[in-house]
């Protein structure tokens, strides 16, 4: 159930920053408990998945500074 919830959030999360002109985001997925990153594993295959994929020019781990492993920079299209 929150395994759904979150794909949905980090759906309408997209959406809202692209209407709202924002080109580039940090998504933090954070790195799990024992090495199980869950949200790790899952959220750049919900990036490459409709309708994200639509909206994404690239997106890629974050520095050590901003997460690392544990985070995504996502750089989004702009609208037309």
């Amino acid at each position: 159930m929150l395994f759904r919830s979150a794909h949905r959030a980090l759906n309408v999360f997209l959406k809202g920053a692209q209407d709202a002109g924002q080109r580039s985001l940090l998504v933090i997925t954070g790195k799990g408990s024992r090495g199980e990153g869950v949200l790790r594993d899952s959220v750049p295959n919900w990036l490459n998945a409709e309708p994200n994929r639509r909206m994404i020019r690239a997106f890629s781990h974050a520095a050590p500074k901003d997460g690392g492993e544990g985070a995504l920079y996502v750089l989004l299209k702009r609208l037309k």
